[in-house]
């Protein structure tokens, strides 16, 4: 299924990615419209020409307008959305989401959606450590990432609107992954990440310390600025992948605690070595 122009577009929660999602599919001239639960939102994106128009309540006619509805909602509230509203969708309509775990997601919403309406699932991996549509640029999306995980219910044509989407909003690399595949590794390359840069900032409190800190601690605690509602509902979803992941970094860091404290040097530069290397290929080109 490849994009055209007259296609109609709805988010559904006009936050950060909500919003970079409006605005990009804007600028490229479709139309879109929008759901969200606070009316100074709508005002903005409006008179921002984020959006065509959109409201804070659950409008019939705006949602059965919507060939593709984009939802960038907490994953408990998507669900509640879909079972409580689907009756709304035009047949034929095409889902997706921005959800960052999707084991406790993707599956709940194919069993309860209508068979004339199909759920293809999205992660694009870029966003900011503010939140909100007044903080929304689609420029977090050039150079990033973009997963489209699919299902034995997706259509091919589906997988492929879905992909099409990325690409147009100015992704650099679109993947497809499994479900159970995409939530291994967002619990190690994502969940992980924010857990360490959260356990730093709170290991210590000496006051001052942002006096005299350089760009390395900056770069390291970027994402310690965390949504804390939105986090602890992630790393909850996906327990079992993240507490994995959390051991295998027990015991890579344990390593080095030990060849530190043995004055292991060779061991430590191994190590620095192999960390070198393995860096070097997450350099965007």
């Amino acid at each position: 299924m490849k994009l055209i122009k007259d296609i109609n577009f709805l988010i559904v929660g006009l936050g950060l990615l909500g919003g970079s999602y409006a605005k990009g599919l804007k600028n490229i001239g479709f139309k879109v419209s929008a759901i969200t639960k606070n009316e100074e939102d709508i005002e903005y994106a409006v008179n921002n020409n984020i959006i065509d128009y959109g409201s804070t309540e659950i409008d019939p006619k705006i949602i059965g307008e919507a060939d593709v509805v984009i939802f960038a909602l907490y994953p408990h509230i998507f669900i509640d959305w879909v079972k409580n509203n689907q009756q709304h969708f035009k047949s034929g309509a095409v889902i997706t989401d921005v959800t960052g775990v999707k084991g406790s997601v993707v599956y709940a919403i194919q069993d309860i959606l209508r068979e004339d309406v199909e759920f293809i699932s999205a992660h694009p991996m870029a966003g900011k450590e503010i939140s909100g549509v007044k903080n929304s640029d689609p420029a977090i999306f050039k150079g990033a990432n973009y997963i489209v995980v699919p299902t034995e219910k997706n259509t091919e044509s589906a997988i492929e609107l879905c992909e099409n989407i990325g690409k147009m909003l100015g992704f650099q690399r679109v993947s497809r992954l499994s479900v159970e595949e995409h939530d291994k590794m967002i619990a190690f390359l994502s969940q992980l990440t924010h857990c360490i840069a959260v356990s730093l900032m709170c290991c210590a409190d000496t006051e001052g310390m942002e006096k005299y800190t350089g760009d390395s601690f900056r770069d390291l605690t970027r994402i310690a600025r965390i949504n804390d509602e939105m986090w602890s509902e992630l790393f909850l979803n996906n327990k079992s992948d993240l507490l994995s992941q959390m051991e295998r970094f027990r015991t890579s860091f344990d390593e080095l605690y030990d060849k530190i404290k043995n004055s292991d040097r060779e061991g430590m530069r191994e190590m620095m070595r192999c960390s070198t290397v393995r860096r070097g290929l997450f350099d965007k080109e």
